[in-house]
């Protein structure tokens, strides 16, 4: 293994951190298994059905050595129209490029680059290593020091903050990748039901105009706010009640709307009194509207386009940054923005289990609240 650092150099994420102090080969090994690896592909052969795109080969730039390069995340360059990049595991290379004459070019032609022998020795031992790994670790605050930190764009990231912790990803990334190019044009496609610009043009100003929230859950939180501003306090259970009740009567709404407006109003206060229970929110508060899940989801839906290249990254911009505003004017700390998106996306996914949806959203919210590196610590609400 042939490592080159350079002194001063600060890396960008945990990973590359990480890597750089990892030191012998085997440890090394260790670290990559752990962390996501890329391969450019050319967005023609990424797109054509059942293409297997080759694996690109360049020279190291200081060795002259033949290399198959593999960024790490927070080491992609910057974003292009026509060139992706895609997941890749050791085993992969170690399997498809059985010749002798390459290495493992690690972030090549940057100041954390190192290179692994492709030795048929060498290469036995990288299926092992993946295999002895997880994979990249869920529920990680990762953040990359040279992203956007202060600012709107800061603070629209800040918004879709949930899902990055969710999935171990880069939570300040804007450009090349936030996973993968096909992940995301898988995921866009089902369940958003996306295929093109019109299509995430379309469900994101959805998203913006928060049309895909719950609408029964959201009136009975709107049904409760109101008296809420009157008393001075979260009113009653019984109080609430009798207040939605009376709000559909002088409608005349029919009795299954009484009953779906009733059966919504036991799952927000069933929810309501867990995520007390767990901090989210204080004590003494409540979740007055669920908009923070469409605000949310919008973020990360415009980081999505971006890696799928439905958008541009200025246009991917003006959509994080909007929405972190109009998240901005409807909740007065991060804390409560937290507690609505959660109950937006477990009244969505848990069917009142508190299972995998409901713990990962109370960790993302614990990690979010408490650690020094953490968006909700630097970027102000208000």
């Amino acid at each position: 293994m042939t490592t080159r650092t350079e002194t001063g150099w600060t890396p960008p994420t945990e990973t590359e951190r990480l890597l750089r102090e990892s030191g012998d080969p085997g440890t090394v090994l260790d670290a990559l298994s752990r962390c996501r690896i890329h391969v450019m592909v050319a967005r023609l052969h990424a797109d054509a059905p059942g293409c297997i795109a080759p694996f690109p080969s360049q020279h190291d730039p200081v060795t002259g050595r033949m290399c198959v390069p593999v960024p790490t995340s927070g080491m992609l360059p910057p974003w292009h129209p026509e060139w992706v990049f895609r997941r890749t595991t050791l085993a992969e290379p170690a399997g498809r490029r059985p010749d002798n004459r390459w290495r493992l070019g690690v972030n090549l032609a940057t100041p954390g680059a190192f290179a692994l022998d492709a030795r048929p020795r060498n290469r036995r031992t990288w299926p092992a290593a993946d295999a002895r790994s997880a994979g990249p670790p869920a529920g990680r605050l990762l953040t990359d020091g040279g992203g956007p930190l202060h600012g709107p764009v800061a603070h629209g990231l800040a918004v879709g903050a949930h899902l990055a912790v969710h999935n171990g990803l880069v939570r300040n990334r804007l450009g090349t990748a936030y996973a993968d190019y096909e992940t995301y044009r898988a995921w866009l496609r089902s369940p958003w039901g996306i295929e093109n610009r019109a299509d995430h043009r379309q469900t994101l100003d959805a998203l913006m105009a928060t049309r895909l929230v719950g609408r029964t859950h959201e009136a009975v939180l709107r049904v409760r706010r109101a008296p809420a501003d009157r008393l001075g306090r979260t009113p009653s259970r019984q109080e609430w009640s009798e207040d939605v009740a009376g709000a559909l009567g002088r409608r005349g709404a029919p009795a299954a709307d009484l009953a779906e407006a009733d059966q919504a109003l036991r799952r927000v206060a069933r929810h309501g009194a867990r995520f007390r229970a767990d901090g989210l929110p204080a004590p003494d508060g409540a979740v007055t509207t669920m908009v923070a899940y469409d605000y949310g989801r919008a973020v990360n839906l415009a980081r999505w386009g971006l890696s799928a290249r439905f958008r541009h990254p200025h246009e991917a911009e003006q959509a994080i940054v909007r929405a972190g505003a109009l998240s901005r004017s409807a909740y007065a700390s991060w804390e409560d923005f937290s507690a609505a998106y959660a109950l937006g996306r477990v009244l969505r996914f848990d069917d009142e289990q508190y299972g995998t949806y409901y713990e990962q959203n109370v960790t993302a919210h614990r990690l979010l609240a408490g650690d020094e590196g953490s968006p909700w610590r630097n970027v102000p609400r208000r």
